[in-house]
């Protein structure tokens, strides 16, 4: 190659250096909500000196698009270059939280038909996402755990909402370019959207104060895990949903699904299944190996309309087919809260417990009658639920499920008596105990300790399944010290129960169903508020009691040395759990156990030792060590 020839490469290379790096500093695009030619369902207000654009209240709202062009506003946006852009907006929800939540934006570029779905993306779902207005040093990507009432910024381009987001291509022969919203439901207030360069990040401040952003994500807090209760031999597992899904496995070696699993999320429409966010919690625990909870087959909330009107013989064929389809999708379940909030909340229209009353079309299923309502036992709908589980699940461990049942004897008593009819009839593994901030608050720890126990006179071990406990002041501000006394004093109580084989969290993350009270642990950049760090600290440090009752010295374990995995467990007829850690203490195998004599058992195990746990349920261990040859 002659050196006239290099010259005018390297030239070709400067050229093309400069032309991709000027690209990459597009500078982002500001555009005010006001500032485009409104339809006249919008209207312009102001208020703490914001002004923005809102929609005329209305009660026609179509489905996946404006409707007509007095719903749409129109923008003249200029770029500075060529390029792929991704669009921020800056919105509030309002007061009615999930009513007052979504809107369109342009399918691309250009006019758009205001009734023609295909012009046009739906971005539904606003109310627990988004990254609020200095939030700190952290990415405005994915979806965010902001809730209602507080300006907040989305990545449009990166959250769906109910349709596949897009990004904006902009070539160099046409910058400036006609872009349009439209509007859904009212209550939902637009303040300005941004087009920044796709790929670059921007934090909150840098889309308030119209900066651009970095090429490298902002350097956020990130936990150093393992799990807090890792080798221990009882978990503390989370609530799985995506706003609580970061960084979810340093923290709990439990999963749950939030919504994902209950049977309206589902099926919602009949015959049309919505697996994908229950599949990622399900994928998530068996990645991890840590156990599954199904939250949850029948309740008297947020079950299919569709099924309200069927006959008897109809509904009860649904519910077998919902039973059935979960358990071919997910067949290593296991945990399933059968029945959840049987004292509180009947599936059945007309019933005025106490989340009553519940009303046509509010989501009760109304399939008590179904299921066998009251019958001879007062409780035959819940016996025959648990039937249908045990018939379709028969390897997972079936719980029930309800809140306000350790609050005092009377409550306990009656969940007790319930429990009881299960119990008798085998159906039911383990109880399952709500530990909401509105049950616990002002309930002296040991009352909740005591009935507790009085719950674990059944026989089976108990699980605390939806802990959460408030932090902000009496002025609703966010309070560390409020939050952190009330850990203290409630959390040991229930950990330390000989009888409780498990706490899960409901939620830890902004995005958490009790935001407004404060009950996340952790914050958007990650930072952790001072009750997680106690939390974290105890549940690491504390030494839980290792009891070994008469029960669990009977049992033996041969052969040891074993040869390929196999080995056998005798003397079992009382354990209730098996779990099995490696050295390091990370769990590689854990069963329900339902009264077996003997358990044969061949694993997939590497050549080493390992600590074989089981677990009665009163509290009582039997811990052996097993060489794998």
């Amino acid at each position: 190659m002659n050196s006239k020839t290099t010259l005018f490469l390297a030239a070709l290379g400067l050229l093309s250096l400069g032309a991709t790096t000027a690209q990459a500093q597009n500078a982002p695009v500001l555009q005010q909500a006001e500032g485009g030619t409104a339809g006249a369902d919008w209207l312009s207000q102001t208020a703490s000196g914001v002004q923005y654009v809102t929609v005329t209240p209305t009660a026609t709202i179509n489905a996946q698009n404006p409707g007509t062009a007095a719903r749409v506003i129109t923008y003249s946006v200029t770029f500075p270059g060529a390029g792929s852009y991704d669009l921020y907006a800056r919105v509030r929800v309002g007061s009615a939280g999930a009513n007052d939540d979504s809107f369109y934006y342009a399918n691309g570029f250009g006019q758009k038909l205001p009734a023609d779905d295909s012009n046009w993306i739906t971005v539904n779902n606003l109310n627990a996402v988004g990254y609020p207005s200095g939030s700190g040093n952290v990415a405005v990507e994915g979806a965010g755990g902001a809730g209602s009432g507080v300006w907040k910024w989305l990545n449009l381009s990166r959250f769906n909402g109910g349709e596949a987001p897009i990004s904006f291509t902009v070539s160099a022969g046409a910058l400036t370019q006609t872009f349009q919203l439209g509007a859904r439901e009212d209550g939902l207030d637009i303040d300005k959207l941004v087009f920044g360069q796709t790929g670059l990040f921007f934090t909150t401040d840098q889309l308030d104060n119209n900066q651009q952003g970095t090429a490298t994500p902002p350097v956020t807090f990130v936990p150093a895990g393992p799990p807090m209760a890792q080798g221990k031999p009882k978990f503390l597992g989370g609530v799985w949903s995506t706003p609580q899904k970061v960084f979810f496995n340093k923290y709990f070696n439990q999963v749950t699904p939030e919504n994902a699993g209950k049977w309206g999320s589902v099926e919602g429409t009949r015959n049309q299944m919505n697996w994908a966010e229950l599949d990622s919690s399900y994928n998530l625990a068996r990645r991890n190996g840590f156990p599954f909870k199904m939250h949850t087959l029948i309740w008297g909330a947020q079950q299919p309309i569709w099924i309200e009107n069927l006959s008897d013989a109809d509904q009860l064929a649904e519910i077998r087919e919902w039973f059935q389809a979960v358990a071919q999708r997910y067949p290593n379940i296991d945990q399933i809260e059968v029945v959840n909030e049987a004292l509180n909340d009947l599936p059945l229209n007309g019933s005025t417990g106490n989340n009553g009353p519940n009303t046509p079309g509010s989501g009760a299923g109304n399939y008590y009658n179904a299921l066998g309502g009251a019958g001879a036992t007062g409780w035959d709908w819940v016996i025959t639920s648990f039937q249908l589980a045990r018939q379709y699940f028969p390897n997972a461990q079936l719980l029930i499920n309800d809140y306000g049942v350790i609050t005092n004897n009377t409550n306990a008593q009656r969940y007790l008596n319930l429990v009881n009819l299960l119990v008798a009839r085998n159906l039911v593994d383990g109880v399952g105990i709500q530990g909401h901030a509105f049950e616990t608050r002002g309930i002296p720890a040991a009352t909740l300790a005591a009935n507790l126990t009085t719950l674990a006179s059944a026989g089976k071990p108990l699980y605390i399944t939806e802990l959460d406990i408030d932090g902000v002041n009496s002025s609703g501000q966010l309070d560390d010290a409020i939050q952190l006394a009330e850990f203290q004093r409630i959390f040991p109580s229930l950990w330390e129960h000989p009888a409780v084989r498990g706490v899960t969290l409901w939620g830890y993350r902004p995005g958490h169903w009790r935001s407004t009270q404060g009950a996340y642990l952790g914050m958007t950049d990650n930072t952790e508020r001072s009750a997680f760090v106690w939390l974290q600290n105890y549940v690491r440090t504390t030494v839980l009691g290792t009891r070994t009752s008469a029960a669990a010295a009977a049992v033996r374990l041969f052969p040891n040395p074993a040869a390929d995995g196999r080995f056998t467990l005798t003397g079992t007829e009382q354990m209730t759990h098996l779990r099995i850690t490696d050295r390091l203490g990370r769990v590689v195998h854990e069963q329900a156990l339902r009264g077996q004599a003997t358990v044969p058992l061949q694993l997939k195990l590497a050549a080493g030792l390992y600590a074989v746990q089981l677990l009665d349920a009163q509290g009582g261990q039997a811990t052996s060590k097993l060489l794998i040859e």
